[in-house]
């Protein structure tokens, strides 16, 4: 069971088998509507029971917020990362990830590691039992990430 909600056209709880992925949600969901923001979301990424899908919408940043030196190459996301959302452990890729303080494209592997050996998060404090991660570290991510 999985709960697909945000920018689909049908959000709500799905029984879908064993190893499919997020796409696979998206699409039993009804597939994701003109304002998703499809790049802020792994796609490809195993779905395991019991996790939510959060289909980003696109934000739309007026001109005026922009700064001078960002071109139109920046990250997808990266507007709604600004905004507060917080980054899914059960989905987040390992540019995400990398992108937290304090945890660089080593500690985002283990992280991805142990998700995939022991599973989903069920809470931010199981990134206790991530090899790297302190009591200390746990606590700067607190408010930055979700199971």
């Amino acid at each position: 069971m999985v709960h697909v909600v945000g920018a689909v056209r049908r959000p709500g709880l799905y029984r879908l088998r064993e190893g499919t992925r997020v796409a696979d949600a998206v699409e039993r969901a009804g597939g994701a509507t003109r304002r998703a923001e499809l790049a802020g979301l792994n796609l490809a990424a195993p779905l395991v029971d019991g996790i939510q899908v959060l289909v980003p919408r696109r934000v739309p940043v007026p001109a005026a917020d922009v700064p001078a030196d960002e071109t139109d190459a920046a990250a997808p996301g990266a507007a709604i990362a600004g905004l507060g959302s917080k980054v899914s452990l059960a989905t987040a890729t390992a540019a995400e990830l990398d992108e937290l303080p304090g945890v660089g494209p080593v500690t985002a592997q283990k992280i991805l590691d142990y998700r995939t050996e022991h599973g989903p998060f069920r809470s931010v404090d199981d990134l206790d039992a991530v090899p790297g991660i302190g009591p200390t570290r746990v606590e700067q991510l607190r408010d930055l990430v979700t199971p």
